[in-house]
C-alpha cells in the first residue's frame, strides 16, 4: 500500500565523493610521537633504535588536540587559551613551522538547552572525510565540517537531533563534547560520533539524518539506565578491517559491537578493574584484540590498586590478561585520558596525567619509561 505520494529527498550535509577508503600517502622511514601536554607539544622521532626529542612546539601553552592528515605533511593542533579561548592552528611542514586558523564558530541560531547561545568552549578531536575535507568534535557538542582553511559549518542535522535538547547534558563540564569520531574506511557517508554525554550516533547517508546506536549499554546513574540517549562512551574505535566491529570505553564499562552498534555487548570484568576509565587501544587487523588501561572511578581517578597495568583481551572480550611488567606498582596515581593512548604496528604509547609516557614494542608484553618529569599529558599520535 502506497503510504505518501511526496517523496522526501535527504541529502548529506558535505559534497559527495563517492566510495573512499583511506590510504597513507607515504611511509615516512622515522617513527613519530606526537604529545600534547598542558606546557606545549613535544615531537619524539625514533631512529634505529633511540627516540629523540625535537623543539617544543607552542612551549607553556596547552595542546589539548592533535591531528595529522593522512595524505600530506599537515598536523593541526588545539590549544584551549584561557583568556583568549579555543584556538586552532596547522603546521605543512612536521611541526617546524605553524600557521593559525580559523576554529569553528557557532551559529546565532545554535541555542544551548538553557535558551543561551552557544560558543566553542574546546575542540576534542579532528577526522578526516576527504584530503581535504575534516569533521570536527568539540563542546558543546557540536559536530562541525570544514577543510583545512578553517571553514568549518555546523553540522545542523546533528545539532537539531531531537535527543539533544532533554537526554544530552555535561560530563565533568558544563555542557555534553563530541571527543570521538568514526569513519567507515570504505564509505566515507557512514560515520559514527560518540557524546558525553549523548552516546553513540551513526549516519550512513552524510550526515543528513542521525540514529542513536545505545542498545545494550547501560548508564547506571539515569533514572532509566537503557535510555535511548544520555550515555557517556568515553572513547569510541572501528575495526578497520571488520568495519562491523566497534568497541568502547564508557563511563558504565567495556563493550563491544559486532554488528555496527546495533547492539553492544558488556565485556567487562569488574573483579580484574576492567569497567571504568577513559584509554582504549585496538588492533585493525585483528577483531578480538583490544586494550584497556583501568582506572578507579569518576570520583577517585587514580591507577586500579595504585597500580598502574594494561589489560588485554585476544578474544573479543571474553577474558583479559594483565600486562604490567616495567609498570610502576606501587602507590600509583596515574590515569591515562581518552586521547593518550596509540598503536602502530606492534608499539603501543600511552601518557599519563603525571606526566610519564610509556612504550612497548611487542604489543603490551613489556613496558619500558619513554620520558617523565613532563607536564599533564592530555593527547598524543604515533606517526609511521
Amino acid at each position: 500500500m502506497k503510504i505518501s505520494t511526496i517523496r522526501v529527498i535527504r541529502v548529506p550535509i558535505y559534497p559527495m565523493m563517492g566510495s573512499f577508503i583511506f590510504q597513507k600517502h607515504r611511509k615516512n622511514s622515522i617513527l613519530k610521537l606526537l604529545l600534547g601536554t598542558s606546557k606545549g607539544l613535544l615531537v619524539y622521532e625514533k631512529r634505529q633504535h633511540s627516540w629523540h626529542c625535537a623543539p617544543i612546539c607552542f612551549l607553556g601553552m596547552p595542546v589539548s588536540m592533535i591531528y595529522a592528515n593522512s595524505y600530506s605533511d599537515t598536523w593541526f593542533a588545539g590549544l584551549p587559551h584561557r583568556h583568549w579561548g579555543q584556538k586552532l592552528h596547522r603546521s605543512n611542514d612536521f611541526g617546524k613551522t605553524w600557521q593559525p586558523i580559523s576554529a569553528p564558530k557557532y551559529p546565532v541560531e545554535a541555542l544551548l538547552q538553557n535558551g543561551k547561545p552557544a560558543s566553542l568552549k574546546a575542540i576534542w578531536c579532528m577526522e578526516q572525510i576527504g584530503a581535504d575535507q575534516y569533521l570536527m568534535g568539540t563542546e558543546p557538542g557540536g559536530l562541525f565540517y570544514g577543510t583545512q582553511k578553517g571553514d568549518f559549518q555546523l553540522v545542523k542535522s546533528l545539532w537539531q537531533h531531537p535527543t539533544r535538547a532533554q537526554m544530552w547534558f555535561g560530563a565533568g563540564k558544563d555542557e555534553p563534547f563530541i571527543h570521538s569520531i568514526v569513519v567507515h574506511p570504505q564509505d566515507k557517508q557512514h560515520i559514527y560520533v560518540a557524546v558525553s554525554c549523548g552516546g553513540v550516533f551513526e549516519t550512513k547517508n552524510g550526515g543528513a539524518t542521525w540514529e542513536a546506536r545505545n542498545v545494550g549499554l547501560k548508564a547506571t546513574y539515569l533514572p532509566n539506565p537503557t535510555a535511548e540517549a544520555g550515555h557517556d562512551p568515553h572513547l569510541l574505535l572501528l575495526c578497520k578491517s571488520n568495519p562491523t566491529v566497534l568497541w568502547q570505553q564508557n563511563h558504565c564499562g567495556v563493550y563491544r559491537s559486532t554488528d555496527g552498534g546495533l547492539f553492544w555487548e558488556d565485556v567487562s570484568d569488574v573483579e580484574q578493574g576492567i569497567y571504568y576509565g577513559f584509554a582504549l587501544a585496538i588492533d585493525h587487523e585483528n577483531p578480538l584484540r583490544a586494550w584497556v588501561i583501568p582506572a578507579v572511578s569518576d570520583e577517585v581517578r587514580v591507577a586500579h590498586n595504585l597500580s598502574l597495568s594494561v589489560r588485554r583481551t585476544e578474544d573479543g572480550g571474553k577474558t583479559w590478561t594483565t600486562l604490567q611488567k616495567g609498570l610502576p606498582q606501587k602507590n600509583c596515581f596515574d590515569i591515562v585520558f581518552r586521547h593518550a593512548f596509540d598503536r602502530c604496528g606492534q608499539t603501543l604509547v600511552f601518557g599519563t596525567t603525571t606526566g610519564h609516557v610509556f612504550i612497548s614494542e611487542n604489543d603490551g608484553d613489556d613496558w619500558k619509561l619513554l620520558a617523565n618529569h613532563l607536564p599533564k599529558i592530555d593527547c598524543l599520535k604515533l606517526l609511521p
